[in-house]
């Protein structure tokens, strides 16, 4: 299950530079796949390739907001995510829409961090 961030987020900022995939975001900025990652391009599920720098459409333009298809919950670097760890207002909660296995979960990490 990937994190979410609710929105009693009060844009501290103290979870952006603990997630090891850079999957969070202050709200209104541009992600990439690529950052944080090894990823240098990502086929969608509907056959689009994205380049790994390519900028992406911000998720909330109010809130920091976390890139699901790039949480893995701190998997295969930490045993808890950090992002929650940090967070003054305990925002960061696991994610109901993005349900994953811990076997998924670092299957993505190895999928984005391939050495």
């Amino acid at each position: 299950m990937a994190i979410m961030i609710t929105d009693e987020c009060i844009n501290c900022g103290a979870c952006e530079p603990e997630c090891p995939n850079t999957a969070i975001y202050e709200g209104g900025v541009e992600w990439t796949w690529g950052g944080g990652t090894s990823l240098e391009s990502v086929e969608l599920d509907d056959g689009t390739v994205i380049q790994g720098e390519e900028e992406q459409e911000p998720l909330s333009d109010e809130f920091y907001y976390i890139v699901s298809n790039k949480c893995t919950e701190c998997m295969g670097f930490h045993e808890e995510p950090q992002c929650a760890a940090v967070c003054p207002v305990d925002c960061c909660v696991p994610d109901p829409d993005h349900e994953e296995s811990e076997d998924e979960l670092l299957g993505k990490q190895a999928w984005m961090h391939k050495q």
